[in-house]
This record gives structure tokens, sequence and C-alpha cells, in this order.
């Protein structure tokens, strides 16, 4: 598996001050912690930021890029901001994300195929809602595979995420083993007779809610995907327990 790390959110309040004043010391202290934690990439999402400020996007990537040569994962659902992210990317970025919305499909999808980039792919449909089941995920999949691949972009470019749940869903205990069910039939290539990419946001799980589940939720699910073939881990690597977890997992494996 491949350690991402999402601590750089526009929802993390020293993120957001950073941003706000365009200080960079905060967001590079941020990352070289996250690179000494065991990180392989960076997740740069800077949250919803209005017009007069998706300059931030520029000043994110730059700053990190000041901070890490580690790749970087430009994450948001703004199709402009994605556009000045890959404007000042001096490696080949991930794209994070496309989905089955009119717009995803037809702004998103375009800059990876012009950028020639990987593209994260949510299986979520075009009302922005990702079903529960195992057969409407892998239905999602091949919807956004076939239209990726029609638009230009090579099969080995997309990362399917299957979207895990936070636990105060009501199902949420379900859909994560859906989940898991779904990254193995995508990994161990079922699906599309080859095996494709896969990543997913452990953080979600407990975002917001550690105080009210035990942390061993999150070690459990990231051992389950790890065995389902997962590749790549978003997650708040600063986490102490999280990091315990990563490194008995990934030692043993």
């Amino acid at each position: 598996m491949i350690l991402v790390a999402d601590n750089l959110n526009g929802l993390n309040p020293a993120v957001a001050a950073a941003m706000e004043a365009l200080d960079p010391k905060p967001i590079e202290t941020l990352v070289k912690r996250c690179e000494k934690a065991g990180s392989q990439l960076v997740d740069i999402n800077p949250g919803y930021l209005p017009r007069r400020k998706e300059d931030r996007m520029r000043f994110l990537v730059e700053t990190v890029q000041q901070a890490t040569a580690l790749r970087l994962i430009l994450d948001s659902p703004n199709p402009r901001l994605i556009e000045i992210g890959l404007s000042v990317c001096e490696k080949s970025p991930i794209i994070n994300a496309l989905s089955m919305e009119e717009t995803k499909l037809r702004e998103m999808l375009p800059l990876a195929v012009e950028h020639n980039t990987d593209l994260v792919a949510l299986l979520m449909d075009e009302h922005s809602y990702t079903p529960p089941s195992v057969d409407e995920k892998i239905a999602l999949a091949i919807q956004l595979r076939e239209s990726s691949l029609a638009a230009g972009l090579a099969a080995d470019k997309l990362i399917f995420d299957p979207v895990l749940p936070n636990l105060s869903w009501d199902d949420a205990f379900f859909r994560i083993s859906e989940s898991i069910t779904t990254v193995r039939l995508l990994a161990t290539g079922v699906i599309f007779q080859e095996p494709a990419r896969t990543m997913a946001g452990i953080s979600n799980l407990l975002s917001g809610l550690r105080r009210q589940h035990p942390w061993q939720i999150e070690q459990t699910c990231l051992s389950m995907l790890a065995g389902a073939g997962l590749e790549y881990v978003l997650a708040d690597v600063l986490v102490p327990e999280f990091r315990a977890a990563w490194d008995l997992i990934t030692c043993l494996g």
C-alpha cells in the first residue's frame, strides 16, 4: 500500500489560517511532519474557495513543492482549482476526483486527458450519491471507466475509490463491508479482466468522532483493505494510533 497524507486540508484550522494569510511556514512545517511520518504522497485539498481566493490553490502547490519532493494529489470538486494546481505542478500529479456528475465528466475528465495524469474515480452517481451495495458500486466503476476510455484516458490511469462512510451514518458498517468487497473485486481483476488500482480514505471513518469510537475500527478496516489489495490509503498520518497500525500491517505484509 501507498500512504497518502490528507492533513493538508482546508478544514484544518492551521491550514485555513495559513491560506488566508498566504503564510508558507505553517504549510511547510506540516508537510515536513507528514513526510517524516512516512507519507509517500501529499493530498492538497483547499476546501471551498470563492473566485477571488482561487489563487490559494497555486499558493498551496508552490509551497508544498518547496517543502518536499513527494508527488502531489490535487483534490477538489472544482475543476478551476484543479486547473490552477496543474499549471504550477513540477511533477505529474494525481487528480482527485471524477464522478458521474455532468460537470465532472465535462470539465474534470478532459483535464486528466490533456495532462495525461492519474485520475481518482469516486464511485458516486450523477447526484453525488455514493450507493451502499457492491453491485451498485461496481456498476458505477464500469460507467466511469467507459466514460474515461471514450474521452481518451488510458485505463491504467484510473484509481477507483469506493468512498468509505463516516461512522455516524446509519448503515456505516454495511457500507464498510461492501467497500472492502468492491476493492477486492477491482484489485483482483474480476471486473475488468485486469487488476484495477484503488484508493480509500481511512480518515473518513472517524472524522469528528475520535472520542466516540475506538481507534481499533480504523486499524481493522485498514488491515482488511490491505488484504483486499488496496493500493492507496488516504489518512491523517499524524495520528499515533494510525501510525502504529500502519507500521504493523505493512511490516506483516
